[in-house]
């Protein structure tokens, strides 16, 4: 006999609704972002869509025609949003509360990142031509990124509403034959703009991650392209192409759905810094496309943020893509040498059997990644060896490369090929002492 779980689904009472705002997938209403009477969020998949055995906006939100409430809706829609201080500074600007992710979104949710779209409720999207966007010189680029410290994703710019997850200062642009466009509406961009992180070790930011991404490229890993985008002879900007658009050949720009692991695992932006190995290889194992393959994949990523010196790679920099009927593991983004900047944390976002000091590694800590047998270990020793062996290889080469073919350098490349060395030479020797 079947134990009745006690509650009457007639008798439950729903909080009313305030606010709804239409969210748009692929271009078309998929449902109603709702904010309740007191402020909690709830989404409201539309009949219509639930019909065709459609995709759902996320693994967290599955499909239903009931109304979904708590900590997944509000995983998964504050995850649009930027984080911690331009998450501050939107909503200061804003005059709104950093809580209220509605509000936020309303204001700025037209350009978000995957195949999502926010609109006030009824509205229809309606973007503008590549002619009908602004065309960026490098002076009003520069300009641009000077009131980008006053108003985060240039809130109340005319026509403006884009919204990029993160914690460093960016801009959502397009970018074709060589010119940047400024995005009006809710048209999609292709590129990501980031100035240079100023008045820490990390002022050379734009160098770090353009050769932290450029060396996982040479590595074999897939990586959206990227280049410094000069303002001025002396001001660099990183400009790396967005792996969830497409510009197409008749000059369309489509979006392709994709949304990180902390939106998937229903997990606040607050928390991503709580999200473990396990719980990303489990989602893969569950959620993939290519399972198997995206692990292993997950795995060396691991072993290449650890040799680089990236301390900062949390739940939300790992997303899945959405690119065909089920997700995969998205392209390297955000990877960059943290470890050169004493003000930040030397330990890891992301624990290695259960150490976050990169320094107390041993090579049981590297066993935990993987499952108790002398194969699946082998393996893995397998992994470290070859990556600790290319890593420095592939970084000289790169820095040589940078400079003769690009004219790009900086003393920053030196500090990040000693990290390397240093920890390359560690991982080496923990396997011959074996």
């Amino acid at each position: 006999m079947k134990r009745s779980s006690g509650i009457d689904p007639s008798k439950i009472i729903l909080k009313p609704i305030e606010h709804q705002l239409s969210v748009l997938f692929h271009g078309k209403p998929v449902g109603l972002l709702l904010q309740l009477q007191g402020g909690d969020l709830a989404f409201q998949y539309h009949a219509d869509y639930l019909k065709n055995k459609p995709l759902p906006l996320s693994i967290s939100l599955p499909l239903q025609k009931e109304r979904l409430e708590g900590t997944p809706v509000k995983a998964f829609f504050s995850g649009l949003l930027p984080d911690d201080v331009l998450l501050k500074g939107l909503a200061k600007y804003l005059r709104k509360s950093h809580h209220n992710a509605f509000a936020l979104l309303d204001a700025v949710g037209g350009e978000c990142a995957g195949a999502i779209t926010i609109l006030p409720a009824n509205q229809t999207v309606e973007a503008p031509t590549l002619s009908e966007n602004q065309l960026l010189t490098p002076i009003a680029v520069g300009d641009l990124l000077k009131r980008l410290e006053q108003r985060p994703l240039l809130v109340g710019e005319n026509g403006v509403r884009l919204s990029l997850a993160g914690a460093q200062r960016k801009l959502a642009v397009i970018y074709k034959e060589n010119h940047l466009y400024l995005s009006y509406g809710d048209a999609p961009t292709t590129h990501i703009l980031k100035p240079m992180i100023e008045n820490t070790p990390l002022t050379q930011s734009c160098y770090n991650e353009l050769f932290c991404m450029r060396l996982a490229k040479v590595l074999g890993f897939e990586t959206p392209d990227t280049l410094l985008y000069w303002v001025d002879d002396q001001t660099p900007c990183y400009l790396v192409e967005r792996y969830d658009r497409l510009l197409n050949e008749n000059g369309t720009i489509e979006r392709l759905h994709q949304e990180d692991f902390c939106q998937a695992l229903g997990i606040v932006p607050a928390l991503k810094y709580d999200v473990t190995y396990q719980q990303c290889k489990t989602l893969l194992h569950k959620v993939s496309l290519q399972p198997a393959k995206d692990n292993l994949l997950l795995l060396q990523r691991v072993i290449f943020n650890y040799l680089i010196g990236n301390c900062d790679a949390h739940g939300k920099n790992f997303s899945l893509l959405y690119d065909k009927i089920k997700p995969r593991l998205a392209p390297v983004y955000d990877v960059l040498c943290t470890v050169i900047d004493p003000a930040l944390s030397k330990h890891m976002a992301m624990k290695i059997g259960g150490e976050a000091d990169p320094e107390k590694l041993y090579l049981w800590h590297w066993h935990s990644l993987v499952e108790e047998t002398k194969t699946a270990q082998r393996s893995l020793e397998k992994q470290l060896l070859v990556l600790a062996e290319q890593v420095p290889q592939k970084a000289l080469v790169l820095k040589k490369s940078l400079a003769e073919q690009e004219g790009i350098a900086s003393s920053v490349f030196d500090d990040i090929l000693a990290v390397i060395a240093k920890r390359a030479t560690r991982l080496i020797q923990l396997i011959q002492q074996r």
